[in-house]
């Protein structure tokens, strides 16, 4: 597992202290923008009929709940930071059920585009270009661990 730099994680840390305050709303940010990119993935949230649009499925409260939760993942990303290889378990269950509902790793790459504009968005001037990097050094490794879920489930599937 690729490890971050100490200026990585400080960037990350200090930009997460005033983002992770205030969760569901970068959160809405940042899912508001991956249907920009993809209206397609849309229609994996339609465990509930209220998601039948972009804006209907941004407010509604089983939606919201999820948001939530994607955001509570990045919080307790940075929150182990020095060990990520100790979240190991969980991103491999993560990316095993993201696999079993639909969603190819493709996504994954719209997803930590979405997370990049929320970033964008939500710092304004704090929005540098090591910061960028570092958050994409932090997702990159999140990621590689939730595809070797994901496609570990589908050989599951396959056998």
């Amino acid at each position: 597992m690729e490890k971050l730099s100490e200026k990585d994680k400080e960037l990350i840390r200090s930009s997460w202290e005033s983002l992770g305050k205030n969760k569901v709303p970068h959160g809405v940010v940042m899912f508001s923008r991956l249907f920009d990119l993809d209206p397609a993935l849309l229609s994996l949230f339609q465990y509930n009929t209220s998601c039948g649009s972009k804006q209907d499925c941004l407010s509604s409260p089983e939606f919201l709940e999820h948001v939530t939760k994607v955001m509570l993942v990045f919080d307790v990303a940075v929150s182990h930071l020095d060990d990520l290889h100790t979240l190991d378990d969980f991103l491999l269950n993560l990316g095993r059920k993201h696999q079993a509902v639909g969603v190819n790793t493709q996504s994954f790459a719209v997803v930590g585009e979405s997370l990049l504009y929320m970033l964008q968005s939500s710092l304004g001037q704090a929005y540098t270009a090591p910061l960028r990097q570092a958050w994409l050094n932090m997702y990159t490794i999140v990621v590689a661990a939730m595809s070797q879920g994901w496609a570990k489930n589908g050989e599951d599937k396959a056998d």
